[in-house]
């Protein structure tokens, strides 16, 4: 018997067109795995802001103050504990950046502020925020750093 070419494999047509579906939905599901991606960096944020102020209001049971850098409220590079570096968050977040978003930490005369922007504005967040020792967490959707009078997270 004598076999036929089409019994060996697929043709040059049918793989053509199986690559092709598969490009089309990775062009539609694309889209939406970036703002997944994005949303829970966003999210990734809001508890990184949540665990600043337990970490703050640890320090300021242990130290009668607030810190007034991440640095105080991380790890020590070397040595014992104390109030230049009490670690009580992670050295990631210490340093000012996890997962997308750069954290600043302010001292006022009264306590502090945390400020949060993504990195990447638009791939690693799309929205900016803001939050003091009332524990408030005030959100802005745009590169524009939130402040005190930006709408709440709820």
């Amino acid at each position: 018997m004598k076999k036929t070419r089409r019994q060996f494999g697929f043709s040059l047509i049918e793989l053509l067109i199986v690559i092709a579906i598969i490009l089309i939905i990775l062009a539609v599901a694309m889209p939406k795995l970036s703002r997944a991606r994005m949303y829970s960096q966003e999210m990734a944020a809001l508890q990184a802001i949540k665990t600043i102020h337990t970490a703050q209001t640890q320090y300021y049971s242990q130290f009668g103050k607030y810190a007034t850098t991440l640095a105080e409220l991380g790890p020590p590079t070397s040595g014992a504990v104390g109030p230049s570096a009490s670690d009580l968050i992670p050295e990631d977040l210490a340093l000012g950046e996890k997962q997308g978003y750069k954290f600043t930490l302010t001292a006022t005369p009264g306590g502090y502020i945390i400020n949060g922007s993504p990195v990447a504005f638009g791939t690693s967040g799309s929205r900016t925020f803001y939050s003091d020792q009332s524990m408030v967490i005030r959100q802005n959707f745009g590169q524009e750093p939130a402040t005190a009078t930006s709408p709440t997270f709820k």
